[in-house]
């Protein structure tokens, strides 16, 4: 790298922090560890009519939570600063005046009214470029005199880029190669609002080059912008400090029909949002910590939503994605959302906490339900679906039917497996249970396979048949091992009550 490495993620607290904003910073933030340089949260508040109260707070949680500390941002230190964009707004002002001297960007005065006019001409479709602006109220077409008078007498006015005659602007992106834009294509951007406020466009040039950012690394959906960007770089004499700018891919809807949206999540049934997000009339939306994602396996699936190292590997830990993260090897197609796979990711994460930070959430889940379980407790419900879980909070979901009461039993199994005849082998096997001495798993097993070679029951009728009574449902873990666990007492208990259930 010629110049230290530098990068930003800047989103506007307009809302929750969609998931591919996290993905968006997530690539900085290994591009920054990679090649040693500054990680950087810039809010980018200028647009005050979208501000949502919380969002930036919203922002920083989110971050927070995944791991991604920037170096430098709002709460976080940095010689850069101020980083929030509401808080330069001189700055701004300062830079846009230079323009208007050069001859680079101009006043206009033109109302809505007119501006509207405009717009509708053409078919609808009409821009305020270099063709127009000669037609429109400005400096251009007024004078300079009259537009300084104009605002010393109060008038509102915005200040417009003067976008050239005739020109090509050539992007060199590090993932989609040479793009280019003709100035034909381009409209004159207001770059300083009536109200003073800067534009994205604007605000994000000025810090990106005071900041002294060295890579853009940003969504699909901002590359058109970058035309206007590099022309203000030129505008400003700043050509040879412009960034690299590299566009990411979208993340595509589960369809693959469009783009993931933020509303896209109460349609598929799952998150969008890195941690819950309630709005101003109370409704909540559930993120991706309160569903149980582990911040690393979330940040392990996001990673390969656009991006691989050229192998089959899939399992990185944060410190393998950095040393394998390029840009060159980010792809330009859209990247599928599969939350099923986002799942098994947590999954197999879950597999590598070691068993005694398990025990410990397992402990404090039952704790929640007003459940104090021993240490043995704890240990067997690990041992019982640490092969069945996705979440950790499974653990608590699967093993708090051994002790509450169970209040139905699933009724297609029921309905499609329950013989009367059964009815005499279920009541031997209470027998059997109770007269047991040494309560173990192994113990258990051996009585009730002896009781199956009778021919009284099949093995593919009664062990299912024992889970829906033990849980109510005919899955699970071994059947033997669910017994012991149950107690002998206890399932006796619940023997009883199935088999009463079935006579109804």
């Amino acid at each position: 790298m010629d110049k230290p490495v530098r990068l930003r993620f800047a989103p506007s607290p307009t809302g929750p922090l969609h998931i591919g904003g996290i993905r968006t910073a997530l690539y900085n933030y290994l591009f920054t560890r990679k090649h040693q340089g500054q990680f950087i949260l810039r809010v980018e508040d200028t647009d005050q009519g979208r501000y949502v109260p919380g969002a930036e707070e919203y922002i920083i949680n989110s971050l927070k939570w995944v791991g991604l500390i920037p170096d430098e941002g709002p709460g976080f230190g940095g010689e850069f600063g101020p980083y929030r964009q509401s808080e330069r707004k001189a700055i701004y002002s300062k830079y846009a005046q230079q323009l208007v001297e050069k001859g680079e960007a101009y006043y206009a005065f033109d109302s809505a009214e007119e501006l509207n006019a405009l717009r509708d001409s053409n078919g609808g479709n009409q821009k305020y470029d270099y063709n127009t602006r000669h037609q429109m109220k400005n400096s251009v077409t007024l004078g300079m005199e009259v537009a300084k008078k104009k605002m010393d007498e109060g008038d509102p006015y915005v200040i417009r880029l003067k976008v050239p005659e005739a020109q090509e602007v050539v992007i060199e992106d590090v993932i989609r190669g040479r793009v280019s834009f003709h100035t034909s294509d381009l409209d004159d951007k207001v770059l300083i609002k009536s109200d003073g406020m800067p534009t994205y466009h604007m605000a994000n040039v000025i810090d990106d080059y005071l900041m002294k950012i060295s890579h853009v690394i940003r969504g699909e959906e901002w590359l058109s912008s970058t035309a206007h960007h590099v022309l203000l770089y030129k505008a400003f004499g700043w050509k040879n400090d412009m960034p690299a700018f590299a566009h990411l891919p979208l993340i595509l809807k589960p369809t693959g029909n469009g783009k993931l949206s933020k509303r896209d999540g109460a349609q598929f049934g799952f998150p969008v949002f890195p941690i819950s997000w309630i709005v101003s009339d109370g409704v909540e939306f559930s993120g991706f910590r309160e569903y149980g994602f582990e911040p690393d396996a979330l940040l392990n699936f996001l990673a390969l939503l656009g991006w691989n190292n050229g192998t089959e590997q899939e399992l990185f830990t944060i410190d393998e994605l950095i040393q394998n993260f390029s840009l060159e090897k980010i792809v330009k197609s859209g990247a599928r959302f599969d939350f099923e796979k986002g799942k098994w990711f947590n999954q197999q994460y879950l597999h590598k906490i070691p068993e005694t930070e398990m025990v410990l959430r397992i402990r404090r889940d039952f704790h929640e339900l007003n459940i104090d379980l021993k240490d043995d407790d704890c240990h067997m419900i690990y041992e019982l679906y640490k092969d069945r879980v996705v979440f950790s909070k499974d653990y608590c979901d699967f093993g708090k039917v051994y002790f509450e009461e169970i209040t139905h039993y699933d009724k297609e199994f029921v309905e499609k497996k329950w013989k009367p005849e059964h009815l005499p082998a279920y009541q031997s096997i209470q027998e059997i249970i109770s007269g047991i001495q040494d309560w173990h798993a192994a113990e258990i097993e051996t009585r009730l396979k002896e009781f199956v070679k009778t021919g009284a029951i099949k093995p593919g009728e009664l062990f299912p048949a024992l889970r829906v009574a033990m849980s109510g449902i005919p899955t699970g873990p071994d059947v033997f091992k669910m017994i012991q666990f149950t107690g002998k007492e206890k399932f006796v208990k619940r023997m009883e009550q199935f088999i009463q259930y079935l006579k109804r």
